[in-house]
C-alpha cells in the first residue's frame, strides 16, 4: 500500500468520522507515517513504518480495510467489484495503486525487479550466494544498491553518460562517482524517514494475499535492516557501462549454443579489461555497445509505469502522455467522483514554473494529503485552494552517504539555454549549484551537510532579483542568511 494512500485514510476519517471508509488492498501491510516533521516551508522529513492493515482500523473505527485487489471498476454504477467476489458501491472514490517496475525481460527467473518489501527480500536472499550481479537502470534504487552492495562484483549498465541522470547533472555524478569507487570506511550517517519491520509482518497481517497483485512500493532508505552481502570477502567493486542498454540475455545453455565469448569483470577503472572471462555463469548479458557479462542475476532499475490497468476496463478515462490517470488541481480524474494520488496519476493542472511531478515517495503523501483535503471539500460543497506543496518541487533524501537535497528546476528543467549555473565544490564534503534565471534562483542541488535549503527554497519561491550579489551567493566564507533575514 503506497504512502499517498496512509496520508489519505487519515485524513478522510478525521473529517468525516460518522461516514464508512473503506480501504481496498491486497497488501496485508500499509505504509504509516511517524515522525513527521516540516523541515522548511516546503521541505519535509518523516519515518515510514510497515505496519499491519488492522492498525488503521483499530486507531480510525470508522474505515475498514477490503483484504483483495481489484477486480473491476464500474464508474457509471458507482461501483468496484473484488478478486474476492465482492461488490462494494461508493459515492467518492480515490485510487492510490501506485506503479509498477518496468522489467527488461518478462519471466526470466534470473531478473529481479525491486519494487516491493516481498522483492527486496528476495533479492538478498539471492545476493547471499552471489559472485556478480549486473544492475540495469539509473534511478534512485540504482543508485542506492550500488553503493550499499558488498561482497559481490558489481556491472552496473546506464543508458546515459553519467550516473543518476534523473537527479544530477555531469558535475554532481562525478562528485558522487569518486564515492563510489572508493572503500567504505566511515560510518554510515543515520536515517532518516523510513524503517520497515519486516519481521514477522506476515504472522501479524494474516495470510499472504497470492493473487500476483503489486505489493506495497518502497520508500527511501528501504534497504536499512536489509543485509546486503554476496559471498565474497571484499568491500565492493563496480563497474560502470555508460551509453548502452540491454540488447539480449542469454541463458547459460544458450549463451553455450551462441559460441560468443563473454568477458571478465574489469579490474581497472579507468582502462576496462577485455579478457575472455572463463567462468560459467546463470545468465549472460550483451549489451548495445557489443560487450557481454556473465552474472549470477539481473536487477531490473529502469523505472515504474503507473499501475492504471485495474481500472480501465470499461472505463474512458483521460491519461497522461507517461500513462498515468489525468488529474485536475483538484485531484479528480476524467471521470466523475473518481479522483487519483500519487504514482498512478500525471498532474495536468497548470503548475508552478519551479514544480515538475516525479514519482517520488514525498510526493505520494503530499498528493494523498491534498486529495482526501479536496474529496472533503466536494461533499460539503466548500472551496480548496491548490496545496502550497505544489507550489516549488523539494525533496531530500541520501545517496552514498551524502545527504541530498533538490529544489525546484535542480536540473534546469524546461527552462532552455536561457540559464546560467553557479557552482562550489568541495571534494569529498559538499557539492552546491544553483540554476539562475534573469538573475533570480529557480533551483539547486545540495549534496553534504550544506545548511542551505531553507534559504535557498525562499530565494527561490520569493524570486527576488539576485544579480548584484553575483559569486557572493556561493562564497563558503559568507553566511549567506545574514543576507537575507
Amino acid at each position: 500500500m503506497p504512502e499517498q494512500t496512509w496520508a489519505y485514510n487519515q485524513q478522510l476519517a478525521i473529517h468525516f468520522p460518522s461516514e464508512d471508509i473503506l480501504l481496498v488492498t491486497a497488501s496485508p501491510v500499509i505504509k504509516a507515517v511517524t515522525n513527521f516533521k516540516q523541515v522548511s516551508k516546503i521541505l519535509e522529513e518523516f519515518d515510514v513504518e510497515e505496519q499491519p492493515d488492522t492498525m488503521l482500523e483499530s486507531r480510525f473505527p470508522n474505515i475498514k480495510v477490503v483484504r483483495s485487489g481489484v477486480k473491476q471498476l464500474k464508474s457509471k454504477e458507482h461501483c468496484i467489484l473484488t478478486e474476492d467476489g465482492s461488490q462494494y458501491v461508493y459515492k467518492k472514490l480515490c485510487l492510490c495503486a501506485g506503479a509498477k517496475p518496468k522489467l527488461i525481460c518478462e519471466g526470466n527467473p534470473h531478473v529481479l525487479g525491486i519494487r516491493d518489501t516481498d522483492s527486496a527480500q528476495e533479492f538478498q536472499k539471492k545476493l547471499t550466494r552471489a559472485r556478480r550481479i549486473m544492475i540495469i537502470g539509473n534511478g534512485g534504487i540504482a543508485l542506492e544498491l550500488v553503493y550499499e552492495i558488498e561482497g559481490c562484483e558489481v556491472i552496473w549498465a546506464i543508458k546515459d553518460k553519467a550516473i543518476g541522470n534523473t537527479f544530477f547533472d555531469a558535475g554532481a555524478a562525478e562528485f558522487l562517482t569518486a564515492k563510489l569507487i572508493a572503500e567504505k570506511p566511515e560510518a554510515k550517517i543515520a536515517h532518516k524517514r523510513t524503517k520497515y519491520t519486516t519481521e514477522g509482518r506476515k504472522k501479524e497481517a494474516g495470510t499472504k494475499d497470492n493473487t500476483g497483485n503489486t505489493g506495497s512500493a518502497l520508500g527511501p532508505d528501504w534497504h536499512e535492516g536489509l543485509n546486503l552481502k554476496g559471498t565474497k570477502q571484499f568491500s565492493h567493486k563496480i563497474h560502470i557501462e555508460t551509453m548502452c542498454e540491454v540488447k539480449k540475455i542469454y541463458l547459460q545453455e544458450e549463451f553455450r549454443i551462441s559460441k560468443k565469448k563473454s568477458l571478465t569483470f574489469p579490474r581497472d577503472h579507468h582502462n576496462p579489461s577485455v579478457t575472455t572471462d572463463e567462468e560459467v555463469w546463470p545468465v549472460y548479458v550483451e549489451l548495445t555497445n557489443g560487450k557481454m557479462y556473465g552474472c549470477d542475476f539481473i536487477v531490473s532499475a529502469t523505472g515504474v509505469t503507473p499501475n492504471i490497468e485495474p481500472f480501465l476496463c470499461g472505463n474512458n478515462f483521460a491519461l497522461g502522455e507517461d500513462g498515468g490517470l489525468k488529474v485536475d488541481e483538484h485531484m479528480h480524474t476524467s471521470l466523475s467522483d473518481i479522483y487519483a494520488a500519487g504514482d498512478i496519476c500525471t498532474a495536468s493542472w497548470q503548475q508552478s514554473r519551479v514544480w515538475q511531478q516525479m514519482r517520488l515517495w514525498t510526493q505520494a503523501r503530499q498528493m494523498g494529503w491534498y486529495a482526501a483535503k479536496c474529496m472533503a471539500a466536494a461533499i460539503l460543497g466548500d472551496s480548496v485552494d491548490m496545496d502550497f506543496s505544489f507550489e516549488l518541487f523539494a525533496h531530500v533524501t541520501k545517496f552514498f552517504n551524502y545527504k541530498v537535497v533538490l529544489l525546484g528546476k535542480y536540473n534546469a528543467q524546461g527552462l532552455g539555454s536561457d540559464h546560467e549555473l553557479m557552482l562550489r565544490c568541495t571534494k569529498g564534503q559538499e557539492y552546491v549549484k544553483v540554476v539562475m534565471q534573469n538573475g533570480r534562483m529557480m533551483g539547486a542541488v545540495l549534496i553534504g551537510e550544506t545548511d542551505l535549503e531553507e534559504t535557498f527554497e525562499n530565494l527561490i519561491l520569493n524570486q527576488m532579483d539576485l544579480s548584484s550579489y553575483g559569486e557572493d551567493l556561493l562564497d563558503p566564507n559568507i553566511d549567506i542568511e545574514d543576507y537575507f533575514d
